[in-house]
């Protein structure tokens, strides 16, 4: 509805340049705490211009749709189980964001609780079960799937058979990201700690999947093998992780189900538990906390103290307590 203000004995004419002066005077006023956002082909916006803090992408992990584009890149790699006991990854970037990641797909309950420790985050997902639609829309988050994103943003492309060949520009979502996205998370960068155990390879298992990081001395990172298989990304080079982190959280059957009827597991990563960090060839025995959804997640020694990731991408595995 439109607000007319009445201005006194002003011409016609000058009372449209007044409310024009106004009007101009309040654009300006909130111009720099406000974000535009883009229309797809149907209208419905897709996504800001400027502002959202990292781009997490929801990424296929079953043998067909490896190996993955654009991983690489990712600065935390959350590993999540899903039905039957696969895996699935979310891919979170913040420094950078490469031209192409996928193949995309679909959501998880566990995505929402974990992107809240993230300020403004966008997630890029291919859909998600009905029911689970809902929340996807209440989350502080920005969605961004096909379904109203432009023309160019998602394709289905390469040689590996659908469901596993969608994937994702992120520069056509008008994705924006800020290296400071990180910095809610609670991790923490710097010189490896004292302590540790040396360890050169690390199995951790889901019940119908694997991974194993064998450390690599002379590239000073973790090698990545998944399902016995080493990782490789698009063009074929290794994939690698600076550090990895094995966190231990309660992981239990939510209220959503897949197509063939199988409940789609909830990691709760809300909390506080156990977990194993490895870095520099290292192993430490650590503890994780997280109190409140909006907190980041802080690592500690046993004895306490903030432990440190080296520089680099973070592989984080939720595996069961």
């Amino acid at each position: 509805m439109e607000r007319r203000t009445r201005v006194g004995h002003t011409t016609a004419r000058g009372a449209r340049g007044l409310r024009a002066a106004v009007v101009a005077l309040a654009l300006a006023a909130f111009a720099p705490a406000c974000t535009l956002e883009r229309a797809g082909t149907d209208g419905r916006p897709t996504g800001r211009d400027e502002g959202g803090r990292v781009l997490a992408v929801k990424v296929d992990n079953v043998g067909p749709a490896r190996p993955q584009t654009g991983l690489e890149a990712a600065d935390v790699v959350y590993v999540e189980r899903v039905e039957a006991g696969l895996s699935r990854l979310m891919a979170v970037y913040a420094r950078r964001l490469p031209p192409v990641v996928g193949p995309v797909r679909s959501a998880r309950e566990t995505d929402l609780e974990l992107l809240r420790q993230f300020e403004d985050p966008a997630l890029a997902f291919s859909g998600a079960q009905s029911k689970l639609l809902p929340l996807i829309d209440a989350a502080p988050l920005r969605a961004l799937p096909p379904d109203g994103a432009p023309g160019r943003a998602y394709y289905r492309g390469g040689a590996k058979p659908a469901p596993h060949n969608l994937y994702v520009r992120p520069d056509a979502l008008g994705a924006r990201v800020s290296a400071d996205g990180l910095e809610s998370t609670g991790f923490r960068f710097g010189p490896r700690p004292a302590g540790g155990t040396p360890t050169t390879r690390q199995t951790l298992r889901f019940p119908s999947a694997r991974f194993t990081f064998t450390w690599v001395e002379y590239e000073g990172r973790w090698h990545i093998a998944m399902d016995g298989t080493p990782a490789r990304t698009a063009s074929g080079a290794a994939l690698g992780a600076a550090t990895v982190v094995e966190q231990r959280v309660d992981i239990r059957d939510s209220r959503f189900h897949d197509r063939s009827g199988s409940a789609s597991p909830f990691s709760r990563t809300v909390g506080s538990g156990s977990a194993r960090v490895l870095r520099d060839g290292r192993a430490y025995e650590a503890r994780w906390r997280r109190d409140t959804a909006r907190d980041g997640t802080t690592f500690t020694t046993r004895e306490g103290k903030p432990l440190a990731f080296a520089d680099g991408p973070v592989w984080v595995v939720f595996t069961k307590a």
